[in-house]
């Protein structure tokens, strides 16, 4: 298990056997040193299987991180912007951390699993800045990435393939919930939580049930038309439904190298997420000063004429250039042609239109096309069903 491959030096995960035999086009990436599959047979048929049926991603890669001890909630608050001590046992947050300067260095999820117990979730491997706002705080930070196997299962009918595995009653989970169920005389914890924006769910269990819990999964999942996808798939999903990225949407400021270019939450669309309330966290003096002066920049979302994706584009106003594309993608459910972009304030409000400067190549010939824009009011894609409880049968 989590052995390196002789092609490619990458770790493997405990899903990879089954992922491997799954996977047609042989199309595989690296994330945080595992191999994991960009696209199994078709990124757009991949893709419907979230919005349209069930799609399974293999999430095991994910930095998790065990909190715990006296100080654990009092050490997460210094850490986090929003206020740890709102969330409750069993409930999940979204947040995110800063380093003094108000830059944001990553964002995740905050799992509470009891009183002085929490699980962080990352994108970026983060123990080292864990440890070091450790310091004075009554706490054990322990690295639990390879210890837990999980799966991100998604769209319409991801809750009854679950309940059909024998996860009964996981119909009233609410969004941002999670529950545990035994599984083969362990404990299975599912989340309803995801990078989708869809009806989804996340699934928890040792690695040594890994490959049981995919097979029980895609047995109860076939007749309603279950398949994995891959990140390709997943990027088109969360562009469509608003989320951002690390290291595609800002860059997370323990890594930036040329001074300016990490984002603080205003600037990234994530000022709900921001409690100045509370009396200390990492970065609060900075985000306070940001909040009375202005922000540099502004995160906003583009509706771009045309089906071309705006990656990687320039937005321009008349002849000056005043921001620049972070992600893009054709979306086939909201039938939109989507862009992120970071505007130089005060540009970026509601209805402003701009061009993009897009670039694109086909047989070795690359054309330049300026595509009229406009920013939207929030994500294309945001359906009841992400958030129905009871969740609702398919």
């Amino acid at each position: 298990m989590n052995q390196p491959t002789r092609a490619t030096m990458l770790l493997e995960t405990p899903f990879h056997s089954r992922v491997a035999e799954r996977c047609e086009i042989n199309d595989w990436g690296n994330w945080m040193g595992y191999t994991t599959p960009n696209a199994f047979f078709d990124v757009e048929l991949e893709y419907f299987s979230i919005r349209s049926t069930t799609g399974v991603f293999d999430l095991s890669p994910m930095n998790k991180y065990r909190i715990q001890g006296p100080d654990a909630e009092a050490y997460l608050n210094r850490m986090a912007t929003r206020n740890i001590s709102k969330i409750g046992i069993n409930r999940v947050g979204y947040t995110v951390w800063c380093n003094d300067a108000g830059m944001v260095m990553d964002d995740g999820t905050i799992f509470r699993l009891g009183e002085s117990d929490y699980r962080l979730c990352s994108y970026q491997r983060a123990i080292d800045w864990l440890l070091w706002c450790a310091m004075g705080f009554d706490v054990t930070i322990t690295d639990e990435t390879e210890d837990l196997a999980a799966l991100a299962v998604q769209g319409p009918t991801s809750c009854t393939s679950l309940t059909e595995m024998g996860l009964t009653d996981l119909n009233t989970l609410k969004p941002f919930g999670m529950r545990t169920y035994d599984f083969e005389g362990e404990k299975l914890m599912v989340s309803r939580t995801g990078f989708t924006g869809d009806l989804g769910y996340e699934v928890w269990v040792s690695p040594e049930k890994a490959e049981t819990l995919w097979d029980q999964l895609f047995d109860a999942g076939k007749e309603y038309l279950i398949k994995p996808f891959g990140s390709y798939a997943l990027d088109i999903a969360r562009i469509e439904t608003g989320f951002i990225q690390a290291g595609v949407d800002f860059v997370p400021a323990e890594e930036m190298v040329r001074p300016g270019r990490a984002r603080s939450p205003f600037e990234l669309g994530l000022s709900w997420l921001v409690d100045l309330e509370k009396p200390l966290f990492n970065g609060r003096t900075a985000l306070l000063k940001e909040k009375a002066n202005g922000s540099r920049y502004r995160f906003a979302i583009l509706n771009v004429d045309g089906n071309k994706p705006a990656e990687h584009s320039f937005i321009m106003k008349g002849d000056r250039q005043i921001g620049t594309v972070t992600s893009a993608a054709w979306c086939p459910t909201a039938k939109s042609n989507i862009a992120f972009a970071q505007l130089e304030m005060p540009e970026g409000a509601i209805g402003s239109e701009y061009v993009a400067e897009i670039y694109y190549q086909r047989e070795l010939h690359w054309t330049r096309l300026l595509a009229p824009c406009k920013v939207i009011d929030g994500p294309i894609f945001n359906p009841k069903r992400r958030r129905k409880t009871p969740a609702i049968p398919h």
